[in-house]
């Protein structure tokens, strides 16, 4: 299986990446930086994939998953509650792809601080 290591400023996460073209995109394009947003209970950055929605793609998540915001052309990664979650779901602002899984605990994400440098790459 794939792997990446996903550096978001003080947190480092890897992940292992699901089969899909989603997944297959974000491979193709590895490596690549960023910079950190957060909305709430979730960390997203911009990227320089393009794909399109997935017929599974969702809006409620789990903690781990690796989703793709479409529209924003980002990686989100939920780990609690965002302005828009009911109860203590993980909602995100639009449905997503789901292209992979971190492998650490997400909630390590609640370090990252809005604009800190993000550098994805692959393990392999």
């Amino acid at each position: 299986m794939r792997k990446i290591r996903i550096t978001i400023g003080p947190v480092t996460l890897t992940a292992e990446l699901f089969d899909t073209p989603t997944a297959d995109a974000i491979w193709r394009n590895l490596p690549f930086t960023s910079a950190a947003r957060t909305w709430g209970e979730e960390v997203y950055f911009s990227t320089p994939v393009r794909v399109a929605g997935e017929a599974d793609a969702k809006a409620v998540v789990e903690a781990g998953e690796l989703a793709f915001w479409v529209e924003g052309e980002s990686i989100a990664i939920g780990f609690g509650r965002t302005p828009i979650s009911q109860g203590d779901e993980i909602r995100l602002a639009a449905p997503v792809n789901i292209w992979g899984r971190a492998l650490n605990d997400v909630r390590e994400l609640r370090r990252v601080k809005d604009g800190d440098p993000i550098v994805v790459e692959s393990l392999e």
